[in-house]
């Protein structure tokens, strides 16, 4: 796995093959990033990563600038993975472990970006959405983006945009 954009373009990053992450694709991530060079500036930025796994989307939104990236994820071996790697590039990362649920009921931040790529087989995958919007922790104008499969439909909370690339989806949300 590398980073594709910014200060550390092309930097590879540790040994995922003890971790239980589902990383996204360069091909994905090089994607989701054209979209989002469009739409926001990440050096005004505050992003949290939801279900962090190996950092990649982090990495990618400190590469560009982003000051303010807040990863949660409940796995020890993800975090610790996190840390080491924001660590040795020095991306200054916030890295918390905790169940995403559990710190969504229970914090009151709010963010420009918050990404969400749970396992694709998680059984409350649905209720992110509503989670979001329920604790208002979107700033304005910000955006919930969510990775899933391609054989994922989201039944009540319906997205503004859904890109596939491959068998990977990436679904937009912004509220009022």
């Amino acid at each position: 796995m590398r980073i594709i954009s910014g200060k550390y373009k092309g930097k590879h990053f540790g040994n995922i093959k003890k971790l239980k992450a589902r990383p996204t694709t360069d091909r994905a991530k090089e994607s989701l990033f054209n979209i989002l060079n469009n739409i926001i500036d990440f050096e005004e930025v505050k992003m949290l990563d939801l279900f962090s796994g190996t950092g990649s989307i982090s990495y990618e939104f400190a590469s560009r600038g982003c000051d303010s990236v807040t990863c949660i994820d409940r796995d020890f071996n993800h975090i610790r993975f996190i840390k080491k790697t924001s660590e040795e590039l020095d991306l200054g990362l916030n890295i918390i472990k905790a169940n995403v649920f559990k710190f969504l009921k229970a914090s009151n931040n709010k963010y420009d970006v918050i990404f969400a790529d749970p396992p694709f087989d998680m059984e409350n995958f649905e209720d992110i959405p509503k989670l979001v919007k329920q604790g208002d922790f979107l700033l304005k104008d910000g955006l919930l983006i969510i990775e899933h499969s391609d054989k994922f439909n989201f039944k009540e909370t319906k997205p503004q945009q859904t890109r596939a690339y491959g068998k990977v989806c990436f679904s937009f949300f912004q509220f009022e």
